[in-house]
Parts: structure tokens; C-alpha cells; sequence
């Protein structure tokens, strides 16, 4: 058995991470004309802010929900039960604003997500869930 070294350091928490699709649906201007999918993906960020992490993926395998973001808990939210939270249809600043104001409430496991995102979120297969990049 091997003892840490003292000097050292714990490796930093898991923050929430926010997963923004951006493949060959989500986030395109033929699939969503008028959307401006880069300003989305920054103002994410924006709100997101030292609260968690926001990243760009190509795809998510789950077109039909275009565009698509995942929610994941942070390791203190799996430790209390979250899950990640699929949401589909993300198109309007609202619903950027409640996953912020979520992200920065502690996301899942820690915080209920606001009660208009219920109308976004859907279930996955097994298969999408464990193909989330890490």
C-alpha cells in the first residue's frame, strides 16, 4: 500500500460541465436559420462563468432534439444522486438563462432545475449516455 506524498495536492473538484452539441444538426444555420449558434456558445460561457465548464462537442448522436446540451453534475452533485440532464430544442436566450442560473445554483444533484427546463429535457439510450466524451 502507498501513502500520498504530503506535499502533494488534491486534484481540484469536478465542476458542473455544460456540453454544447454543435454537430451536424445542432448548431447549424440550415437546420436553425436565424440562430446564432456562436453567440449561444459564449453566452453560456458568460453566464456559466467560474460556476462550471462549457464545451463544444461535434456531435451527440441525438439529432432529433437539435440543438442539444447536456448538463453533468458535479462530482459533490453525483455524490448527492445527480445525473446528467439531457436537454433538447435549446434555441431561445430564456432557456440559456435558466441553465446558467441552474449551473450557478450548483446543477444537478445539488440544485432543481428550473421548472420550464423539464419541458426541454429527454431520455436517452444507455448507449448515447456512456458515449458522452469525458
Amino acid at each position: 500500500m502507498s501513502r500520498r506524498n504530503r506535499t502533494e495536492k488534491a486534484a481540484p473538484p469536478s465542476p458542473v460541465t455544460v456540453t454544447v452539441c454543435r454537430g451536424c444538426c445542432c448548431g447549424t444555420e440550415t437546420k436553425h436559420p436565424g440562430v446564432d449558434h456562436a453567440a449561444q456558445l459564449e453566452r453560456l460561457r458568460e453566464g456559466v462563468g467560474g460556476s462550471g465548464q462549457v464545451r463544444a462537442v461535434k456531435c451527440l448522436d441525438a439529432c432529433a432534439h437539435s440543438n442539444v446540451v447536456v448538463v453533468s453534475p458535479s462530482a459533490e452533485g453525483r455524490r448527492a444522486g445527480g445525473r446528467p440532464v439531457w436537454l433538447g430544442w435549446v434555441l431561445a436566450d430564456d432557456m440559456l438563462d435558466e441553465i446558467t442560473d441552474w449551473v450557478r445554483a450548483g446543477g444537478p444533484g445539488l440544485a432543481d432545475p428550473p421548472g420550464t427546463l423539464d419541458l426541454q429535457e429527454f431520455a436517452v439510450s444507455r448507449r448515447l449516455r456512456e458515449g458522452l466524451p469525458g
